[in-house]
């Protein structure tokens, strides 16, 4: 499984205007949770659905969709959450 592709496609769900996503996992290696086989990430994210949300549900929103994925494929997230007006 191409797990960038397969995390793009489940953030489709929150209708991003942009997304970059930057695969850190060589960064980490030898990190625990490199070892037990999770990936780390870094991840800027700009739609709509985030207008009038804190960061923590923005967070929220990502981890959700996200879902299984979080749970041994990303061991790290790093985020950011933006709305267009705040480019």
């Amino acid at each position: 499984m191409d797990l960038s592709k397969a995390i793009r496609e489940r953030l489709a769900a929150l209708e991003p205007q942009s997304l970059d996503l930057l695969d850190e996992s060589e960064r980490h290696a030898g990190h625990e949770g490199a070892k037990a086989g999770g990936s780390h990430f870094r991840l800027t994210i700009v739609s709509p659905r985030f207008s009038g949300k804190d960061q923590i549900t923005r967070h929220r929103m990502i981890y959700e969709v996200l879902g299984p994925l979080m749970q041994r494929e990303i061991h790290a997230l790093a985020i950011q959450a933006l709305t267009p007006d705040e480019l």
